[in-house]
């Protein structure tokens, strides 16, 4: 059995290198031509992200902003299929810990629209997304909702968690770009810390995991 063990670990490195050396090779055979038109083609991407990324900021991407109303929630969601939204009440203090972890991920993903909504003010909306915990945070992904982050639990349970973490959340969801690992929280090993104990506090309507494809297009 380690005969044939390591017989396969040689034909696997083998194999790995038999793969570098081709591309190697091919890298090697590249002339001025073929070089010219990899910069050419590098070019043309940076200049299609750069004007995507001025599109998002006429948007309002780059800063977590609060929403009136309803009306400009779905005006919002015509223009940006990428939003992070959160549902917030002024009398819940945790809500305050996530605007503050939002306002610096919207500087840093302006591939997405970060902002937040009074669900006292906005009931229609609130319903409608069955939002019942405070805070909430909607995830839409492609004009869908496609998550929601709902308290603290998916953070760590604790009210001390790093702003990584919320990222790392969010990505979940393919709403932001993430260059980490998914599969790992990038927090695992911090002793948390809940300041506010009070219980959750609720309002009207529900939430149901099973049903949180919500389509902006209805």
């Amino acid at each position: 059995m380690e005969k044939v063990f390591e017989q396969t670990l040689i034909s696997a490195a083998q194999q790995v290198e038999k793969q570098i050396d081709s591309q190697l090779e091919q890298l090697d055979n590249l002339d001025s031509d073929d070089l010219q038109k990899i910069r050419e083609e590098r070019l043309k991407q940076m200049k299609e992200l750069n004007k995507k990324k001025q599109e998002w900021l006429n948007n309002g991407h780059g800063v977590y902003s609060e929403l009136a109303d309803e009306k400009e929630f779905f005006e919002v969601s015509k223009k940006s299929p990428n939003i992070v939204c959160h549902f917030y009440k002024d009398s819940t203090e945790r809500c305050k810990i996530v605007d503050k972890h939002l306002k610096i991920l919207a500087a840093k993903h302006v591939e997405a629209k970060f902002c937040k909504v009074n669900a006292e003010k906005s009931p229609f909306l609130t319903q409608r997304l069955r939002i019942k915990i405070i805070p909430t945070i909607a995830l839409v992904k492609d004009s869908k909702t496609k998550d929601y982050i709902v308290g603290f639990t998916d953070l760590g349970n604790c009210d001390d968690f790093p702003t990584e973490m919320m990222e790392w959340r969010i990505a979940q969801s393919g709403a932001i770009d993430y260059n980490g690992d998914l599969l790992c929280p990038p927090d695992q090993n911090r002793k948390p810390k809940n300041y506010f104990n009070r219980p959750k506090k609720a309002i009207r309507g529900g939430y149901d995991s099973d049903d949180s494809d919500f389509d902006f297009d209805d």
